[in-house]
């Protein structure tokens, strides 16, 4: 029986444990921290947990629009955020999900050692548990062991008033304001919740708008939107760094200024979990960032060393983990496998409103990397958007200008993460356009105006219109 090692326990991790005990593999998962990793203990599970409550909030802060009135129409005094039974509630979903994965893996037969590992050679590893030291013998090795957040120099996270994304929970009240470093995913997100939650928000952003990395259109839409709530934002601004003076956080920036809070959340990107695993010693190639570099099928620089999620830089989501995790122990343990594909990859920004996207990105379009036909639709037009309340938003629809398959998309709007998936699977099976638009959608829907956009896009003798 092929001997399988696994070196942490999150999504890369537990859903390759699953798939090589599927495919008849003695495996072994050794894991720090608890099962689901960062994703389920401090990351994905907690923030969007954090964030479905301030959605509720949003909601509630609409209510006037809608024709509903709270007694004496103080919406703020009728709705308190109990800060310290929000990050009870969100605590307690992470570690029953542990609990979950960890139930189906022992159902599955995965042997769980609750310590940490190194490599030692190729085809060992070294397990260090609080009563023992074991050695594994391994025809197989994956590493899933993610990244840390990264912290400046001068501004050491302190857990109290100075943190980063995984001791936010701790909180029991919230803060008076806080100062969010990093316009990137996690800054914008978590800075849109605790402006839903009644936080006074100061966002730091190193670029001229929020969210640099994502379809710009869209960021337009949500930096528009910040705005428009009151959020104060720095843009074109660096900190450098973060300190107490009595109850307040002073953040520096590197032309000068200083901005006060009570808080500071340091969003500044994270550093893959690889030193002192002996990967070097044992031949495994490392970025110059220090992230563990592999291949389509997630095989490392060494043959029977595989590795999955953050910690190889490929994509930091846990959808593109677990399918590295699976892909690997498909290719490993001699099953039929498909190399990851990035083009057919969805991800959705969890603010308000959602961000998702999926296949071919605007910015491929303005650089002429890819000749495309485009549509951006706007859901100001939507019917049930209007009668939601929603209407900052829009659907976007790219494909190619011969066949009109559909190559990509954007969605922003509420529920964007559930409306995306219909176009990332058009994206996979090459749905033309019209096929797409020939299909039922329900009135009133955000869904017709994919619909629609897709119709805009209607190929007639080889030309698309788009108006």
């Amino acid at each position: 029986m092929t001997k399988v090692v696994i070196i942490g326990g999150g999504p890369g991790g537990y859903e390759a444990a699953l798939v090589a005990s599927q495919l008849g593999g003695d495996v072994t998962l050794v894991e720090r921290d608890g099962l689901g990793g960062a994703a389920v203990l401090t990351d994905c599970v907690p923030s969007k947990t954090l964030i479905a409550t301030a959605e509720v909030m949003s909601t509630m802060q609409r209510a006037a629009e809608l024709g509903l009135h709270f007694w004496g129409d103080d919406a703020e005094g009728a709705i308190r955020v109990d800060m310290a039974k929000l990050n009870e509630r969100v605590l307690k979903l992470a570690g029953a999900q542990s609990r979950d994965i960890s139930a189906r893996l022992e159902h599955e037969g995965v042997r769980i050692i609750n310590g940490s590992a190194v490599l030692n050679g190729t085809h060992a590893v070294t397990a260090t548990t609080q009563d023992a030291v074991e050695e594994l013998h391994a025809d197989i090795i994956l590493l899933a062991t993610g990244t840390t957040p990264r912290e400046l120099p001068e501004a050491r996270c302190d857990g109290m008033r100075i943190l980063n994304w995984k001791q936010l929970y701790q909180l029991d009240k919230v803060p008076e304001r806080l100062i969010v470093v990093g316009s990137g995913v996690t800054g914008a997100e978590f800075a849109s919740a605790y402006d839903a939650l009644g936080c006074d928000v100061v966002l730091v952003s190193s670029r001229k708008q929020v969210l640099p990395g994502e379809d710009q259109d869209a960021a337009n839409v949500l930096q528009r939107a910040f705005t428009s709530r009151g959020m104060e934002i720095i843009s074109e601004a660096r900190a450098e760094s973060a300190r107490m003076e009595g109850d307040e956080v002073v953040v520096g920036l590197t032309d000068g200024r200083e901005v006060r809070g009570s808080h500071c959340l340091l969003a500044v990107g994270s550093i893959p979990n690889t030193a002192g695993l002996g990967l070097e010693e044992a031949g495994v190639t490392l970025t110059p960032g220090g992230h563990v570099l592999v291949d389509r099928v997630s095989r490392t620089s060494v043959r029977n060393i595989y590795s999955a999620g953050d910690v190889t830089g490929v994509f930091p989501l846990a959808s593109v983990a677990a399918m590295q995790g699976r892909i690997a122990m498909y290719h490993a343990l001699g099953d039929a496998v498909s190399p990851l594909d990035l083009r057919k990859v969805s991800s959705n920004v969890f603010t308000s409103p959602e961000i998702a996207t999926v296949g071919t990105t605007q910015k491929q379009v303005d650089l002429g990397e890819v000749r495309l036909a485009s549509v951006l639709l706007p859901l100001a037009s939507n019917a049930r958007a209007k009668m939601q309340g929603f209407t900052d938003g829009f659907v976007k629809l790219f494909c190619l200008p011969t066949t009109g398959i559909i190559t990509g998309g954007v969605v922003v709007a509420p529920n964007a993460s559930e409306l995306i998936h219909s176009v990332a699977v058009c994206v996979g099976q090459r749905v033309t356009v019209d096929e797409f638009s020939s299909n039922f959608t329900v009135y009133p829907s955000m869904t017709g105006s994919l619909a629609e956009a897709a119709r805009r896009l209607h190929q007639t003798g080889g030309a698309f219109l788009t108006s």
